[in-house]
């Protein structure tokens, strides 16, 4: 078993298990080479070129997981929803869902039709290279996909999103069931064709009060992830104050952490049952190798109190990171340093 299923499994590895978040990509010179003429979207839906972009990281790094490269709205341009990723600014959609009506004519989409041929083919190409280094499967957790879909592109706040849950609950638990539906099958495509670990990504949910997670959000991400039948990982950015919630009822096997709170503070919160994964500070990349391998360091030594704990960021890697810095972290946290 690899040292990430190992610390998943309540079991003790050999050493730290570490990837990063967003480790496919930007960062990386070999992709930037390899995705010239090829819109984001497209990449991610032609099967060797996503899943070389998603061993690049293993065998720059040698991280002990890779996470499949795609995007959380591809499972929503497989239902034939019309988005586009816009360089600079993210998903941008058409047809924004903000009427009960706009809620009905999408919800006709059928989850169990989407075709996942080119994701399966990807990770099977993928998992094929990887010997024994599991991959770690995605989603888009259902208020994230919402807040995208509502509010036609990215924002800061998502009002939309969160006045549909007050001004029309009946509306917004159709459209969150239902992007909960579509999560898990994307999950299950991914599962299927041989992913180890899933993970479920709420990017926005930090701009939600605990009582609006707790009622509206965090039974839809519950169903998302309930019986996937691999271990998993629920991720949020700014969930602190409802991060005991995170686990979702015990669904959850580990929950990832961002930057904002000690390890060992969440680690209390999260209680003895669930593993955590994080959380480095993103920022702290920019610093000085003696900066960072001292931050580093003190993430390690308050992980050290958990049922297990994956080594991580607390949010994606940024795109101007020295890719050098991301081996360092790897080579510190398995004992080479």
């Amino acid at each position: 078993m690899s040292d990430l299923l190992r610390a998943l499994a309540d079991e003790a590895p050999e050493r730290t298990p570490v990837w990063f978040m967003r480790q496919a990509g930007r960062s990386l010179p070999e992709y930037r080479e390899l995705r010239v003429g090829t819109r984001m979207l497209d990449a991610c839906l032609t099967p060797d070129l996503a899943s070389e972009i998603t061993l690049q990281p293993v065998r720059r790094h040698k991280v002990d997981a890779a996470v499949f490269f795609s995007d959380i709205v591809i499972p929503l341009r497989l239902a034939g929803v019309e988005v586009e990723i816009e360089p600079g600014r993210g998903p941008v959609f058409a047809n924004p869902v903000r009427t009960a009506d706009d809620v009905a004519r999408i919800t006709q989409i059928d989850p169990a039709d989407l075709d996942g041929t080119a994701v399966a083919e990807a990770v099977r190409l993928t998992v094929a290279e990887l010997g024994d280094t599991p991959l770690i499967g995605f989603a888009g957790a259902p208020f994230t996909l919402a807040a995208y879909l509502i509010e036609g592109g990215p924002s800061k706040e998502h009002l939309r999103a969160r006045a549909m849950m007050h001004a029309d609950p009946e509306a917004w638990n159709a459209l969150a069931g239902w992007l909960s539906r579509i999560s898990r099958r994307f999950l299950e495509i991914q599962r299927d064709a041989g992913a180890s670990v899933v993970q479920l990504f709420d990017s926005w949910a930090g701009s939600l009060s605990t009582a609006d997670y707790r009622a509206h959000i965090a039974p839809h991400s519950k169903a998302a992830l309930e019986g996937i039948g691999l271990p998993s990982i629920h991720f949020g950015v700014g969930t602190g104050p409802f991060l005991a919630d995170m686990r979702l009822d015990g669904v959850a096997d580990a929950v990832g952490v961002d930057w904002r709170m000690p390890l060992d503070e969440a680690i209390r919160i999260v209680g003895p049952d669930t593993a955590v994964q994080g959380n480095i500070d993103p920022a702290m990349l920019q610093a000085p190798w003696p900066v960072l391998e001292a931050h580093v360091r003190d993430v390690v030594a308050r992980g050290r109190g958990a049922k297990g704990h994956i080594l991580n960021l607390g949010h994606g890697v940024p795109p101007e990171t020295d890719p050098d810095q991301l081996t360092r972290i790897v080579q510190l946290a398995h004992g080479e340093l």
